[in-house]
């Protein structure tokens, strides 16, 4: 049985190969290579309401589907086609078994989530629009809490279902074209998606 030192000098397209033939060892070897980037990915979707072990557990079978499914010939690299593959079995779990109705703004987390130079377009702060916590009374506190609530109705309310996703997967800080790869969309409808949802938050605050 080789060593997982022997694969180190193999591309992932190399290893992919050798591990339909018949080199399991390998297995463990992109596994370990690659949990990294699956807990990665599970920081990121932990905001959704997820509990992390088992996004964690869902991320290590969209890695197991990279592989299976990874052509070369068809895919860029073995690195994005996982990336998007973990991505995309988490997601989905998330909204198969999301224990909360609302979306989790009480985390106040920012909708410019850092591709603006991607976008072109200027994000929205929660922590800019709501006052910092730290410096409120308790009746300001539960003036917040109100509002939250009332942000949480109104984007159920207002965003389409399409929208709420790309929402989602926004403020995990997937760019546009990261979320339209996990989503199966055309990236323009995305990008559409994502000004329009900015200007109706931008109305709705």
């Amino acid at each position: 049985m080789l060593k997982h030192e022997e694969y180190t000098h193999c591309t992932d397209g190399e290893l992919i190969d050798r591990l339909r033939r018949g080199e399991e060892p390998i297995m463990d070897y992109i596994c370990d290579k690659y949990k990294n980037l699956v807990r990665s990915k599970a920081k990121s979707m932990f905001i959704l309401g997820a509990d992390n072990e088992d996004l964690i557990q869902e991320g290590m079978i969209g890695l197991f589907k990279a592989v299976r499914d990874f052509d070369s010939g068809r895919d860029a690299s073995f690195h994005t086609f996982a990336e998007l593959c973990i991505s995309r079995q988490m997601y989905t779990a998330v909204q198969a078994s999301k224990r909360q109705k609302h979306f989790p703004l009480n985390t106040y987390v920012s909708l410019d989530s850092g591709d603006a130079a991607v976008d072109g377009q200027e994000g929205i702060h929660l922590t800019e629009l709501l006052a910092d916590r730290a410096e409120q009374s308790p009746e300001e506190l539960f003036l917040d809490k109100e509002r939250v609530a009332y942000l949480e109705e109104a984007i159920e309310r207002e965003l389409s279902d399409f929208e709420r996703q790309v929402l989602d997967l926004y403020v995990t800080g997937m760019s546009y074209t990261e979320i339209a790869k996990v989503l199966g969309r055309d990236e323009k409808a995305t990008d559409n998606a994502l000004q329009r949802l900015k200007a109706k938050i931008r109305k709705m605050l």
